[in-house]
């Protein structure tokens, strides 16, 4: 099936915003072996578009060929199973999810599509679920998707699910996405940190904060490992301030202007994607956690 043939059915679109980590800080190891974190994540007006029709089956389907992805593991399958009990008895529904956010990437596209599909759902299937009864849900499908369902510019800690809003002046991003995809589960992996980070505090940042200053913690080990997210790091580094997002593989710089960043696209590497971004302040479906 096609985005085109779902404009006439009964089909209702929703919008996953990827995001930006604007700066990422390790503070330490945890027991449980993961990793606390800080970091501020930005929503951008870069969407995944997810199709859902309720039905009165029960069954929970995936419409949409992910090749890359088994049905099993998809995480948006798995946020409508994990909303399910919360629904009426019969309720089901059919997924399609037309990819733009590419995969792999640092921008959370997989976690955004989980949160829009339980944002989605808790009105579609009327579970009236709480924002933080979503969120609360939405950490069993990984450590990002809290945010998405928090839906607004962010600090963020812990494993990423202390969420304190962060306002972040209107910026305008360049996104270049290298043709390689990063595991973020192996990246932590052989993150070696020598001792544990001195945590910031979100009280001594204004928001006109030079993010310059401030670094992501797992970029040294993906350039080193990955030379050819290298070699567009250091290509890009020519135009601006870079910096790489979340776990990566995915590399972006702010913009004076929409125009600049329409001149860097032109001249970008082969084998990469690019798009110039606007920084938003919310969720597009935020309306609908808020009643």
């Amino acid at each position: 099936m096609q985005a085109n043939e779902l404009r006439d059915t009964d089909y209702k679109e929703f919008l996953a915003p990827a995001k930006l980590n604007l700066f990422l800080h390790v503070v330490n190891k945890r027991a449980d072996g993961y990793h606390n974190i800080q970091t501020v994540f930005q929503l951008i007006n870069l969407y995944d578009h997810i199709y859902i029709k309720t039905n009165t089956s029960g069954n929970i389907c995936r419409v949409s060929d992910h090749s890359l992805i088994q049905e099993n593991d998809d995480l948006t399958i798995k946020a409508a199973h994990l909303l399910k009990p919360f629904s009426k008895n019969h309720s089901g529904a059919d997924i399609f999810i037309k990819k733009t956010i590419p995969m792999g990437a640092g921008l959370g596209g997989g976690s955004s599509d989980a949160a829009t599909t339980l944002i989605a759902l808790n009105y579609l299937w009327h579970c009236q679920l709480t924002q933080k009864e979503l969120q609360e849900l939405a950490l069993k499908l990984g450590a990002d998707v809290p945010f998405f369902i928090f839906g607004q510019n962010a600090w963020a800690e812990g494993v990423g699910e202390k969420l304190s809003p962060f306002s972040i002046p209107a910026r305008n991003y360049l996104v270049l996405a290298p043709n390689q995809k990063v595991s973020t589960k192996e990246v932590f992996e052989s993150l070696e940190l020598t001792k544990d980070r001195i945590p910031l505090k979100i009280a001594g940042f204004s928001d006109e904060l030079d993010f310059k200053n401030l670094a992501n913690d797992l970029e040294k080990g993906v350039l080193k490992k990955f030379r050819d997210i290298s070699l567009i790091f250091d290509w890009l580094s020519q135009f601006g301030h870079v910096k790489m997002t979340g776990s990566g593989s995915c590399i972006f710089m702010p913009l004076s202007s929409i125009d600049q960043g329409k001149e860097i696209l032109e001249k970008r590497p082969q084998d990469t994607l690019g798009f110039v971004v606007r920084g938003i302040d919310n969720h597009p479906h935020l309306n609908l956690m808020l009643g």
